[in-house]
């Protein structure tokens, strides 16, 4: 028979409700029936209604593996940087870093090239002033070259015109035009330059839409490369720096795992500056002890959470999610932003699980409902295991509300609240597919799974977490569909299906990016695949232009919106680096996490 929804008086649902393992096979079940009044409050009626569950049918499972890090080893974590004598070493050599930055006589290409490196080296966040300084008074001095017509290498053509655009400024593709011959082309001597390819290829991918010199630039950098880089035999350090880059491109790398790599390519250059070099190490071991103090407060919280243990459907994967809060926030002043984080990426992997593995789809209805409603009396009708898992959300993100009402003065919920219901929204409807067998249009996937990979989420947490002193009216841009909330959300989601695709064709969750334009385009794997690719440049064309001329948000939110695409390529870039990490996963993590650099000899 079909009864009253318990949320819509017009709606209806089946009497086939399986609650899972806490009701007998065939037995009865009862639950509270709920109506809704006018003031949007849950009304319970005392009566229960009795109703017959059809026959036990096992649950699905991911058979995902379990984590890879052990509370215990969590909590033994100690680099031995915390010190005070290596904060005041540093502290030394970072005075010596910032003479050399604001230096006056430093020709201009050395200066582009300093700054570059103490970027990459991970010590761009000491220096935001200085370098900020620096640029400024490099585009007063290249309106002076460009008058005298003074002519640059295509190195420090390419090198000025990423880092400016990186900082906010100003840089015309027209600086490329002069390395083109009379038929358009780039000239073809320029392949003889290593770097100044290099540069070049790194500075296209902060291009934006319809910029064609760019994508020019790119198609030959790109074929030159991989050519040239066959070909270097007596330069160990240039050929790996073409390989890292041809495997992702500075401006698409997470900035604290870019800077662990460089530290270690810089250190074998011959021209490597000792000071820059032992500054960015003790730095950078520094910060990790930061790291390792924020994830071993963040395992404890897991352990108490219990809810890895409670719902062993579910990857167990604190690590994994605290190194995805170190991508979007990996400053050491971070800290309090970087565990919100972690706590947000714990509960979306769970309750990804349960929608995508262990839920039935009557059951992820209500639990949809009941995040929407937000009233915990809602749990009366879930089954056990959403009961803990609503009420963890629950208490988690109402204790976010309540430290930010209390120290700033706003009531957040609303928009915490409709960012979460907005998400298990868009993984109903991916459940619905699943159980349906359906493989919908890519244009009907798109349109529902850039909301439900959980960027928007995690992009309306760190806006409040970033941004004490907001109006109503700032709210008004707190929009999903703006282009730093969308764009991010978009490569993210992208970059998951193309890590993830195939493992989840084998699980029966068919609906992807890439089966879906498969499907419907009749492309082959390769170009379905090619074509996905293409729609994350596209977006990042899109981000990169609406980095340049963002007015409403600060600083601080934009680098995050950016760093969650970055981090989003860094985990997917080479399979599921999240739900299925391997031992390039793991390298990673004990490399940024676990382990210190080895401090160089003096």
């Amino acid at each position: 028979m079909a009864l009253p929804c318990p949320f819509f008086p017009n709606s209806s649902f089946t009497s086939s409700l399986n609650f899972g393992k806490h009701n007998k096979p065939g037995g009865p079940l009862s639950f509270h029936r709920i109506s809704y009044n006018n003031h949007n409050n849950f009304r319970w009626l005392a009566t229960q209604q009795t109703l017959s569950l059809p026959p036990y049918s096992p649950r699905n499972s991911a058979n995902y593996q379990p984590t890879l890090w052990s509370y215990d080893f969590l909590q033994s974590l100690n680099n031995g940087f915390t010190d005070e004598k290596y904060e005041a070493k540093v502290r030394n050599l970072l005075e010596e870093v910032r003479r050399m930055i604001v230096a006056e006589n430093t020709e201009s290409l050395a200066k582009l090239e300093l700054i570059d490196d103490v970027q990459r080296l991970g010590l761009g966040h000491r220096f935001d002033k200085e370098i900020k300084d620096a640029l400024r008074t490099y585009v007063s001095e290249e309106e002076t070259r460009r008058r005298t017509k003074q002519s640059i290498s295509l190195h420090e053509a390419a090198l000025s015109f990423r880092l400016l655009r990186d900082h906010g400024y100003h840089a015309s593709t027209e600086i490329f035009e002069s390395f083109k011959d009379q038929n358009g082309n780039f000239k073809a001597c320029l392949s003889n330059d290593v770097k100044g390819m290099l540069s070049l290829y790194e500075a296209t991918f902060l291009g934006y839409q319809g910029e064609d010199i760019l994508e020019e630039a790119k198609a030959v950098t790109t074929t030159h490369l991989r050519d040239m880089n066959q070909h270097i035999s007596n330069d160990h350090v240039l050929s790996q720096s073409i390989s890292h880059a041809l495997d992702l491109p500075v401006h698409r790398s997470t900035r604290r795992l870019q800077a662990r790599w460089y530290i270690d390519a810089y250190a074998q250059r011959k021209d490597a500056d000792v000071v820059l070099l032992e500054a960015a190490v003790l730095d950078f071991n520094i910060v990790q002890s930061t790291l390792q103090e924020d994830l071993q407060e963040m395992s404890r919280w897991w352990k108490a959470m219990g809810l890895a243990s409670k719902l062993s459907f579910s990857r167990d994967r604190l690590m994994e999610c605290f190194f995805w809060a170190v991508g979007i926030a990996s400053e050491p002043q971070q800290s309090e932003f970087r565990k919100a984080l972690t706590k947000i990426a714990c509960f979306v992997t769970t309750i990804d699980d349960v929608y995508d593995v262990y839920g039935s789809l009557d059951e992820l209805e209500l639990f949809t409902t009941a995040v929407e409603r937000w009233d915990i009396k809602a749990i009366d009708i879930l089954p056990e295991y959403m009961k803990v898992c609503f009420l963890a959300l629950y208490n988690t993100i109402n204790e976010l509300t309540y430290e930010t009402l209390q120290e700033h003065g706003h009531n957040i919920q609303p928009y915490l609240t409709q960012a979460w219901a907005d998400m298990l929204k868009a993984f109903l409807q991916e459940a619905r597919w699943s159980h349906e067998k359906h493989i919908p249009s890519f244009e009907a996937y798109f349109k529902n799974a850039w909301m439900s990979v959980s960027g928007v989420v995690f992009l309306i947490h760190s806006y409040f977490f970033l941004n004490h002193n907001f109006s109503e009216q700032s709210l008004q841009h707190l929009d999903p569909n703006h282009g730093l909330l969308r764009c991010p959300s978009v490569i993210f989601r992208l970059c998951n299906d193309l890590g993830t695709s195939k493992a989840e064709l084998e699980r029966g969750e068919a609906a992807s990016s890439v089966v879906c334009f498969k499907h419907q385009s009749g492309a082959t794997e390769e170009n379905s695949h090619k074509y996905v690719r293409s729609l994350v440049d596209g977006a990042w064309k899109e981000m990169n232009e609406a980095k340049a001329i963002e007015s409403e948000f600060s600083k601080a939110f934009v680098e995050t919106a950016m760093n969650l695409a970055r981090i989003s390529h860094c985990t997917y870039q080479h399979g599921d680096g999240h739900g299925a990490p391997d031992t390039t996963s793991k390298n990673r993590i004990r490399s940024l996490i676990v382990e210190p650099i080895k401090l160089p000899r003096n």
